[in-house]
C-alpha cells in the first residue's frame, strides 16, 4: 500500500515543502513516483518519517538524524544518550543566567583586545523575545512582508503555524530561541569561525526551528539571515545579547545554506 505526499502531509502534519526538502537531502526519499509525477510513500517511509519527527522533537539535527537512521547502531540507545545530553543542557541553561555575569567581568578585563566580544548586561539576556503572539507579529512584520512577496506559499504556511500556537507554545519557542542566541554568542566569544562544526550543528537546530513555520530554500534562508542584520528590531534583539551577533549568525547561515540547502 502507498500514500501520496498529500496523504502523508495530512497524517503527519509535515508540509509538502519539508517532505521535498527531506527527499533532496537524502533523508527521506519516497518509495516511488506516480505517473503524474507525485511522490508516493510506503509503510517503511512512514515509519522512517515517524522516527525523524521523534528525533527532531529531541533536538537532533538533520545530519545527525540521517547518520542514526542509516547506521546499524541501536537507535534506542542513541536516543537515550541524546536524552541524557538534553537533560544536561537543560541544567546548563538554568545556570547560565547566574554565570553570565562572571563571563562579562572576564571579557571586560581585556578591553584592549579588539577581537574580544563584549556580551551585554545579564538583565538583557532574556529580553530578546518577550511578549505574546502580537509582539512576535510586530517584531516580524518586515520579515513577513518579504516572505509574503517572494514566497507566498511559505508565508501562508508560517501564518497558519503561528495561528495554531498556544501562548504556552509561544513562550516555549521564545525561551528556546533566546537560549540558542546565547549559544551563538558563546561561540562568537570563543572565536569559533562560522564554518566550525559545532556552529553548523547549532544551525541544524536553528533551521529545524524555522521549519516549524516554513521551510526556506538556500536563498530564503540567506535572506532571513540578512534580515537579522538589516532590520533594526531584529538586530536590536541580537545586540542585547552580544554586539555583532546578528552578523555572526547571518554569516553562519550563509555557510549552512551553501553546504546543505543548495
Amino acid at each position: 500500500m502507498s500514500w501520496s505526499i498529500a496523504d502523508v502531509c495530512r497524517m503527519s502534519g509535515v508540509t509538502s515543502r519539508t517532505l521535498r526538502h527531506y527527499d533532496q537531502i537524502g533523508l527521506l526519499p519516497p518509495a516511488g513516483v506516480a505517473g503524474n509525477g507525485h511522490r508516493l510513500y510506503g509503510e517503511a517511509e512512514l515509519l522512517r518519517l515517524q522516527q525523524i519527527l521523534l528525533m527532531r522533537e529531541l533536538g537532533l539535527g538533520l545530519r545527525e538524524i540521517r547518520a542514526v537512521l542509516d547506521s546499524q547502531v541501536d537507535r534506542v540507545a542513541v536516543l537515550r544518550e541524546h536524552q541524557r545530553r538534553l537533560l544536561g543542557e537543560r541544567d546548563r541553561l538554568e545556570t547560565l543566567a547566574r554565570t553570565v555575569g562572571r563571563t562579562i567581568a572576564a571579557l571586560e578585563e581585556d578591553r584592549e583586545n579588539d577581537a574580544m566580544v563584549k556580551i551585554n548586561r545579564p538583565e538583557n539576556l532574556f529580553a530578546g523575545f518577550e511578549g505574546s503572539k502580537e509582539a512576535l507579529a510586530e517584531t516580524g512584520s518586515t520579515l513577513d512582508a518579504e516572505v509574503r512577496e517572494r514566497w507566498p506559499e511559505a508565508w501562508e504556511e508560517s501564518r497558519e503555524a503561528r495561528a495554531a500556537m498556544t501562548d504556552e507554545d509561544m513562550e516555549g519557542w521564545q525561551r528556546e530561541t533566546t537560549a540558542q542566541m546565547i549559544r551563538f554568542a558563546e561561540f562568537m566569544a570563543a572565536g569559533k569561525p562560522v564554518d566550525h562544526p559545532v556552529v553548523q550543528a547549532e544551525l541544524d537546530i536553528h533551521y529545524a526551528s524555522i521549519c516549524r513555520f516554513w521551510t526556506p530554500n538556500a536563498a530564503a534562508y540567506k535572506g532571513l539571515g540578512q534580515t537579522y542584520v538589516d532590520d533594526p528590531r531584529f538586530r536590536e534583539n541580537f545586540d542585547r545579547i552580544a554586539e555583532g551577533l546578528a552578523a555572526y549568525q547571518r554569516d553562519a547561515m550563509v555557510v549552512y545554506a551553501d553546504t546543505l540547502l543548495s
